[in-house]
């Protein structure tokens, strides 16, 4: 049977560890050949290889500061040349901040922006030109997957950096749908809400409290009584990104255990 992304193309940023290696595995399986994009090029290279360990030529790895224009501009060169064109752009890549909010410098504000909020505009904004003749050509559907954060929707006292660009990333990504609709483009733009999931970006407290503790604390909090999996998150990058979500678009979708309920 035809996987449900099959013959699509897609990228995925930070797909060298976490969230992005499971999203990059998962459309990988079901179809589709990825472009592994991370500042971390040996880590993308090793989840590259091992997806072509099973699927020969179905992935290649790319060297990417998502901060940066000109790399987005020669990624997206890449891509085309490696592939033929793009159908899927999976903005993942991002950090973390837990600071109290006058413990924050402008630095460490800028930063969190630059990577979290101004790499996933660059992103969405530069990938439209060959996502949208990629569609045309294929009749296969474009679409727009960014990562934002239950974070995104709900705030915390020492969170504000986050916060804000997470919340930024939900509504970006609805006036990137409208502007694709009106533009007739094809592509779909959506936003991923996640709650804490088991990835590198719980580190810090793994390494406090130890992983079974630090896990059972953040549990507590989600009514589901455990906080998730990388493929809880990828199985919602592979919805958006497939035709059958093809009447969804300027949508945030909450995979948060029900804490958004509460």
């Amino acid at each position: 049977m035809a996987g449900r992304v099959e013959g699509k193309i897609a990228l995925i940023t930070g797909g060298a560890q976490g969230l992005g290696e499971a999203a990059a595995r998962m459309l990988a399986r079901e179809g589709a050949r990825v472009v592994i994009t991370d500042i971390n090029i040996d880590g993308a290279k090793k989840v590259a290889a091992s997806i072509n360990g099973t699927r020969k030529g179905a992935a290649v790895a790319l060297a990417h500061d998502v901060t940066q224009e000109s790399d987005w501009i020669r990624v997206f060169e890449d891509t085309e040349r490696a592939f033929g064109g793009l159908h899927v752009l999976v903005n993942n890549a991002g950090i973390g901040l837990t600071k109290d909010l006058e413990a924050v410098t402008l630095e460490e504000w800028r930063r969190v922006h630059a990577i979290d909020l101004d790499g996933v505009f660059l992103g969405c904004k530069l990938s439209l030109p060959l996502t949208a003749k990629t569609v045309k050509a294929t009749g296969l559907g474009g679409s727009i997957v960014n990562i934002s954060s239950i974070s995104g929707i709900i705030a915390g006292h020492n969170m504000a950096a986050y916060n804000s660009a997470k919340a930024a990333v939900r509504h970006l990504s609805k006036s990137v749908a409208l502007y694709c609709a009106r533009k007739g483009y094809g592509i779909r733009s959506n936003s991923v809400h996640p709650v804490f999931i088991a990835t590198p970006i719980l580190d810090g407290l793994v390494q406090r409290f130890g992983k079974e503790e630090a896990y059972a604390k953040l549990g507590r909090q989600v009514p589901l009584g455990h906080i998730g999996e990388p493929d809880d998150i990828a199985y919602a990058v592979l919805y958006l990104a497939s035709d059958e979500s093809k009447f969804v678009t300027g949508a945030e979708l909450k995979v948060d255990g029900g804490i958004s309920a509460m």
